[in-house]
């Protein structure tokens, strides 16, 4: 079992930056696969990028070189820096582990607005 806590959301700019933090509860070295997922409103969460404990990434092509998903496991945490923010990446951000059964943070909200 894992709890999990989102930072790091906001408001930016188009063309901005933000980078997401997701904090566990416990070790994360053992978890295969962590990911973020994002839902903007009126539509179903979808994927944004998973890294596997051993380094391998996948992003959704969305957001395939802007965004940048990685792990610190001496911290325990799971990052997301988001470049090149665009009004469509508006959403509530989620962090995910994969351990069997998924778990799931509370989400933080990210607005790409002028």
């Amino acid at each position: 079992q894992v709890q999990l806590v989102e930072s790091g959301g906001g408001l930016v700019q188009p063309g901005g930056s933000l980078r997401l933090s997701c904090a566990a509860s416990r070790n994360i070295f053992s978890i295969n696969v962590m990911a973020w997922y994002r839902q903007a409103p009126g539509k179903e969460r979808e994927l944004v990028a998973r890294i596997t404990s051993g380094g391998t990434t996948n992003y959704a092509g969305s957001v395939k070189g802007r965004f940048t998903i990685s792990r610190d496991d001496a911290k325990n945490t799971l990052y997301l820096q988001m470049n090149s923010l665009k009004p469509e990446d508006t959403a509530v951000y989620y962090c995910s582990a994969n351990m069997g059964v998924s778990y799931w943070g509370q989400g933080t909200q990210v607005i790409v607005s002028s």
